[in-house]
């Protein structure tokens, strides 16, 4: 249903101007998202992606990856507002878990969600994350076995 692109020169527009709508308050602008993996970008363990539809692109993911501790975080996902509701958020994250099982490089999945992100929490408890008991950046932490 979705796959994953690099941002590249064709798709960095389209990427840029997407919309979280009514989600904004849980996640930076789009900008900031690239300019914050471009910081990190020497230590080889930040990687957005494009979250495509077909040929459509429909949202944008930020993956921070520790492999000493076998560890991927999903820093931030986002869906383009015209796009949210139809399930592309849910498989998205579906298939990041698919991939780091597959990969064999991970043993956790672990991400941030805004307590006040109903739907966000859901998603995430539905797909099997639990909360750690962990706090940071106002965001309660949760984490999948993978």
């Amino acid at each position: 249903m979705v796959t994953f692109r690099k941002i590249t020169e064709e798709n960095f527009d389209p990427i840029l101007r997407m919309d979280a709508g009514d989600c904004h308050a849980f996640v930076p602008p789009n900008a900031e998202w690239l300019a914050q993996a471009w910081l990190y970008y020497e230590n080889h363990d930040v990687y957005p992606f494009a979250i495509y539809a077909g040929e459509t692109p429909v949202g944008l993911m930020e993956l921070d990856e520790d492999l000493d501790a076998r560890t991927m975080f999903l820093w931030r996902v986002m869906i383009h507002k015209p796009h949210q509701g139809k399930g592309y958020g849910r498989a998205a994250v579906e298939k990041l878990i698919s991939l780091c099982r597959e990969s064999g490089k991970y043993d956790v999945l672990g991400l941030g969600c805004k307590p006040e992100n109903a739907a966000g929490m859901h998603l995430y408890g539905s797909l099997g994350f639990a909360p750690t008991g962990e706090e940071a950046h106002g965001e309660v932490q949760m984490r999948l076995t993978l």
